[in-house]
């Protein structure tokens, strides 16, 4: 199975990313973490995008606040997939989430809402079960469970109104 790359701009972005980190691991998808900036260590992003189909990604997460160019930056240097998750800083994380969906053509990135990094592991999960027939029935499952805990809630919540 490919990996994930999940690519955050600081470090403080990481209780965002802890919930991208469980949801792989709940999928069982082998990923790696980095710290990587677009404006501070920007040959290392671009260095980093450029290898990683060679090196064995499938997919790139890339978390940033703010001006948030990381996702863009990762995106024109490789034709993996990337998964941009916009996180609330400045301007509650507006400013993030229109940086990363204003993406010129050519330069495609996918943006999942503010803070939400368990999104981005399961977005990244469906595309790498394109090719995974295992991983596709795990997502499969996942929609089941959550069906029946909404089934679950709606008959305590008849039983709690008779």
């Amino acid at each position: 199975m490919k990996k994930v790359a999940v690519i955050m701009g600081s470090d403080s972005d990481l209780p965002i990313l802890e919930k991208t980190f469980k949801k792989l691991k709940d999928f069982n998808i082998p990923f790696e973490a980095h710290v990587m900036s677009a404006h501070r260590t920007p040959v290392q992003a671009a260095e980093f995008a450029s290898n990683a189909l060679r090196n064995g990604f499938g997919v790139i997460i890339a978390a940033a606040g703010m001006a948030a160019h990381l996702a863009g930056i990762i995106a024109a240097h490789t034709t993996l997939p990337v998964i941009a998750i916009p996180i609330k800083s400045s301007l509650d994380g507006l400013d993030a989430l229109l940086a990363m969906v204003q993406m010129p053509p050519g330069i495609p990135v996918a943006a999942v809402a503010i803070d939400g990094g368990e999104n981005a592991a399961i977005l990244a999960a469906q595309i790498l079960a394109l090719g995974d027939e295992g991983l596709a029935k795990k997502l499969d499952q996942m929609k089941v469970d959550m069906a029946q805990k909404v089934l679950e809630k709606d008959k305590q919540l008849q039983e709690k109104l008779k």
